[in-house]
């Protein structure tokens, strides 16, 4: 399985210059705690619910305050047709719950996240779970 099917198609995205307001209603109107800024097809950098959050603290215009100001940038993409098992590497080094996913061009197609991950290793063991199931009547977990 390639990261490319893992996560969702349709991602959340803002331009450098879009005000948090903005990016805050698009969060909560799409049920998602991250939107990936984008130059172009491009991701530059990512914004989390809790990145606005914080602004609260620092700013008095948090509304207005433009995504590049609280974005983290310089983020860590993975590639659609990369191994599955290069999410949980991304995790490990980068520290990071949410990987944009891009072609071969560098531009965005989705989005990956630990939630998808930990989602999919469930359903995998699932499977596993069956089979023992049904080649042991005799266990029960």
């Amino acid at each position: 399985m390639s990261v490319g099917e893992l996560g969702p198609k349709n991602v959340v995205t803002a331009g450098p210059d879009t005000e948090l307001e903005t990016v805050a209603q698009r969060l909560a109107s799409n049920n998602v705690g991250a939107a990936v800024v984008t130059e172009g097809e491009e991701p530059v950098g990512i914004v989390t619910d809790r990145d606005i959050a914080l602004e609260v603290g620092q700013s008095d215009d948090v509304a207005g305050t433009p995504a590049e100001d609280v974005m983290t940038a310089g983020l860590t993409t993975l590639q659609a047709d990369a191994d599955a098992i290069e999410i949980s590497r991304a995790i490990k080094e980068e520290n990071a719950r949410r990987f944009p996913v891009v072609d071969e061009n560098g531009e965005l197609t989705g989005i990956v996240t630990l939630d998808d991950l930990v989602a999919t290793i469930g359903e995998q063991l699932d499977n596993v779970a069956d089979t023992i199931e049904s080649q042991s009547p005799e266990y029960s977990p």
